[in-house]
Order: structure tokens, then sequence, then C-alpha cells
């Protein structure tokens, strides 16, 4: 148990870097939808460095560090088998399916772009792209409250941050509608 701190430390380090690469691929993938719309030889230039970009964060960051922050995370959970008998830890793993889900999807949009098949829209991936937060904001407040009744807050919290954040990108909309370069 003496190294239960270095794999917790770990864990949480490749899950920050997950959560990074989850939080800027879909922002890449804005970028790449509304560069296919503009005309040659920007579609082609921009295309080839977004999807360098995109493929670069993607491999290298995002893949990696959702496998090695799953392979500490299962090893904590050796370390600490009791959390498997907790109510919070079952609701956790299932916000951890919910984000490999998230991630693989991401995938099928990653593959997608890099073949030059746009099937979203730009708006579709900026709400996409808030999907990552709703699952660190329920999976952080499980982790750090761990009573059903904060987990509650939890959740009427998550609610208002994507009312929030849902207005927020209304807000944008119509300030774009207004001036394309915002």
């Amino acid at each position: 148990m003496e190294y239960y701190n270095y794999i917790k430390s770990l864990h949480l380090i490749f899950i920050i870097t997950w959560f990074a690469g989850l939080f800027y691929i879909p922002r890449l993938f804005v970028y790449q939808i509304e560069a296919f719309h503009k005309p040659s030889p920007d579609k082609e230039i921009l295309g080839k460095q977004l999807k360098l970009m995109a493929k670069r964060l993607w491999y290298i960051i995002t893949w990696p560090s959702a496998i090695l922050s799953t392979i500490f995370a299962v090893w904590l959970l050796i370390l600490m088998p009791v959390w498997l008998q907790q109510g919070w830890m079952h609701v956790k793993l299932t916000f951890v399916l919910l984000l490999f889900f998230y991630h693989y999807q991401t995938h099928i949009y990653f593959k997608q772009l890099q073949n030059d098949v746009v099937r979203k829209s730009s708006n579709f991936m900026r709400i996409w792209n808030e999907g990552a937060t709703f699952i660190l904001f329920a999976v952080v407040f499980l982790v750090i409250l761990k009573s059903s009744l904060n987990w509650i807050f939890g959740v009427v919290g998550i609610v208002v941050l994507a009312i929030l954040i849902m207005l927020g990108f209304r807000v944008y909309k119509s300030i774009r509608a207004k001036n394309p370069d915002a």
C-alpha cells in the first residue's frame, strides 16, 4: 500500500490528459467541418493541417491517456476492492462507461473527418464538445462527496450547468449570426 498514492497520482494525471484530449478534439472537428465548406485552396490547406493536428492529439495524447488511466484505475480497484461494494462507485463506474461510449463515438467522428466524410454540423460538434464536461463534473462530485444527499445536489448542479452552457451556446450562436468573425 505504500505505492497507493503513486498509482492514484498517475491515474489522475492520465485522467486529466485524457479529458484534455476529449475537450480539444471536438473543437478541432468544428474547425475541420468549417474548413471543409471553404473554397479552394483554403479547404485543402486548412483541412490537411487540421487532420494532422487531430491525428496527433488523438493517437499521441487522448488514446494513450485513456488506456493508461484505465490501467491505473483497475490497479486502484485491486488495491481497494472495498470500493466496489459502495454505491457511489457503482454510479461512478456507470459514468465511466458513459465516458468510454463518448470516447468511442468521438473516435467514429474522428475517423469520418479523417476521410473527409462530414455528417455533422459545426454547431452539433460545439454541443458534442460539452459531453465530456458533464461526465467530468459528475465523476468529480461523486468521488469527492460520496454521499447520496450530496450526490443529489451534484446532479442538480450538473443540470444547472447544462442549462447555462446551452444558454451560452445560444448567445454565442446569435453573436456569430450577426458577426461571423466573432
